[in-house]
Formats: structure tokens, sequence, C-alpha cells
């Protein structure tokens, strides 16, 4: 059984179990959202201040130096001109892609609406467009969609079954969906709403032909959230 040596946890569950040990690797504050913006590549120590703005720098240190040790994030130098130091995920924290995603389709479906001082990064976007993307769906599909919210521009190419996202926009998408509150996706993926009922109030803008809108909310989707029932 592999075990992390040589790392200081400052915390332990006194447990022999997988879980714990797993959890006493990346369930400190913050630990999480690095490994989710490093699964999308390489990042400098700015880059992950830009996509976690609200992290200290400290606890920022403190997080990759923790990674680090545990084998879950190396430190590597670009090669001239650039040669600046960047993070990147090892092999081993490569792993928790796909734990990731399913966390975040589980995440996404009792996720409420945005407290005041939440934001939305495009790291966090262009994720749940992954988290969401039903492969399944989208066999024998060629089609592009950009997506605006608020701030955050991205983009999704997709091809017969397969993904492509990105940042920033798209040319020629066959359609733009274009949407002020960072909250006006979330509805229509969980099927809580659907494409005429956010059109007519205003909260999505669509631009391209409307069949595209009904084919991306086939392919990108969530289960409905469970009924709560009272205790």
């Amino acid at each position: 059984m592999r075990r992390i040596v040589g790392m200081a946890r400052k915390r332990t569950y006194g447990q022999y179990c997988g879980l714990a040990h797993a959890l006493e690797i990346v369930g400190e504050r913050w630990a999480l959202l690095l490994v989710r913006d490093l699964m999308l590549g390489p990042k400098r120590f700015t880059d992950l201040r830009v996509g976690l703005p609200r992290i200290p720098t400290n606890v920022l240190s403190a997080r990759l130096k923790e990674l680090e040790q545990a084998g879950v994030v190396r430190r590597r130098t670009l090669p001239r001109p650039a040669a600046s130091v960047v993070y990147e995920l090892t092999e081993y924290g490569a792993e928790l892609e796909e734990i990731l995603l399913r966390l975040g389709r589980w995440g996404v479906r009792t996720l409420g609406e945005p407290g005041p001082d939440d934001i939305l990064t495009v790291d966090g976007e262009i994720l749940a467009l992954r988290a969401t993307f039903r492969p399944e769906r989208a066999r024998g599909i060629r089609t592009s969609f950009e997506l605006r919210i608020g701030a955050v521009v991205v983009h999704a190419i997709v091809d017969d079954g397969t993904l492509k996202p990105g940042e920033g926009p798209l040319a020629g998408a066959d359609l733009v969906l274009e949407m002020a509150e960072i909250d006006a996706l979330r509805p229509l993926l969980t099927g809580e709403a659907g494409p005429g009922d956010a059109i007519e109030n205003g909260t999505v803008r669509p631009h391209g032909d409307l069949a595209e809108f009904e084919r991306f909310l086939d392919i990108f989707s969530v289960p409905t959230a469970p009924a709560v029932v009272p205790a």
C-alpha cells in the first residue's frame, strides 16, 4: 500500500484509512481548488492568485508546499526565454481529475443562489463544462458554443463525443449564450428551467440558432437536485 513519506502534516484523523489519508492530503481549505485550477495546465504563482483572488499569499504558499510534499504538485522551470517557475499536477495528482468532476456534478445540484460576495472564475466555469458534459449525447455531433457570463467568457467545441473547452471568445461559434448573472446557467443545467423561460425572463440572451440552445442543454446537464424532506 502506498503512503506518502516525509510529508509534514499538522493534523491527522488518527485512522488507518485511505479516505482519511486522502483528506489529510487535500482536505485543507483551498487545496482542492488549487488542484482544480491546475487540472487545466501548469500555472505560475501569480496565475493561481488571479484564479483564487481571496486566498492569502501565505496560505497559497503553504498549500502548494503541502501538495508538493504529498506528491500531488511539482514545480518546474520553463525553458528560456520564459524561464519562469510554474506549478503542475504530478501523475498522482492528475488522478484526482475524475473525482473532482464527479464532486462538482454532485455539488451543483444543491448549489442554490450565489452570495453577495461570490464570484465566478474562468477556471471554475471551464471545469463546470467538463463536469456537466455528457459524451453519449454528443456522439456524431459537431458544434461549438461561447458562454459570456458577466465578465467571464469561455467556449466549448464539441466534436463527435469529445469536448474541447477553453478561455475566451470563439470566432464562428454556432451559439453564443450571454448572461448577466453568474447563476443564470445553473437552473438550465439542472433542468429547473427551460430555454424558453430563460429567454422570456431575460436571464439568457442567445445569439444564433435557437435549436442549438436545446442541443447545448442536452449535451451539458446534471441530474435534478433531490427533494429535501423535512425532519
